[in-house]
Order: C-alpha cells, then structure tokens, then sequence
C-alpha cells in the first residue's frame, strides 16, 4: 500500500523493555514518546528495532540500529545524526534511517543514566 504501521522496541542487551505505540499509514512516523532507562554498568548495547504492525500476521522488522558501550565511549559528550537501519534477518533487504541524539547524562549509584532521543525516521 506503500505505507506502513510502524513502532519501535527498545532493548537493552536482547532484553525488551519499551515498546512505543504504532503510529498508522506512515513512512514519516513520528512518536513524541519519551521514557528513561537505569543502565546496569554491566551493559553492554542499546537495540531499538523498528517494526510494521500488521493486524493479520506477524508483524515485520524494518531493521534495527544499535548503539554500544562502545560507540559511547567514543562519544563522551553525546551523539546526533542518522544512523541506517540494519537488517535483522539476512534475507531481507533493509531501507530506511533513524536520527538519534544519545546523551550519558552519568551516574546515579552504580547505575549509569542514557538519554535517548529518536527525533525523526525515514
């Protein structure tokens, strides 16, 4: 129909632990959902897979972007920009990117505190 119903799932190390609400006929989506995450120090990656709600089968992964302990080591002061979408199955061919702002906002006790932000997808 070229469109879809997307919504995303958010996990930490293969862990689900957000699913925002599907937003409906769009390539464009966007959510205005804001949720804060504890981050145990043993961490090790933040997942948000996007997904295409479909009311008679399965739903469908779009791709995914993750970002590592890693990839904010590398950025102490944060990041923006966009990030392309990799595929979850190989056989599936993946289009579509997400801007992300991601902030380490530092520590509460032993728990490290992650802001992140998906500003717009496409």
């Amino acid at each position: 129909t070229g469109s879809s119903d997307p919504y995303c799932i958010v996990k930490i190390d293969d862990e689900a632990i957000i699913r925002t609400a599907t937003v409906w006929k769009t390539l464009s989506p966007f959510w205005g959902e804001e949720y804060e995450v504890h981050l145990q120090p043993s961490f090790h990656s933040v997942s948000i897979y996007v997904m295409d709600e479909d009311a008679l089968s399965r739903d469908d992964v779009i791709g995914k972007v993750c970002i590592t302990r890693d990839m904010l080591a590398e950025h102490p002061k944060g990041y923006s920009g966009w990030m392309s979408l990799c595929e979850v199955d190989p056989n599936e061919e993946v289009q579509g990117e997400i801007h992300l702002r991601v902030e380490a906002l530092g520590s509460q006790g032993s728990q490290q505190r992650l802001r992140c932000t998906v500003l717009e997808a496409r």
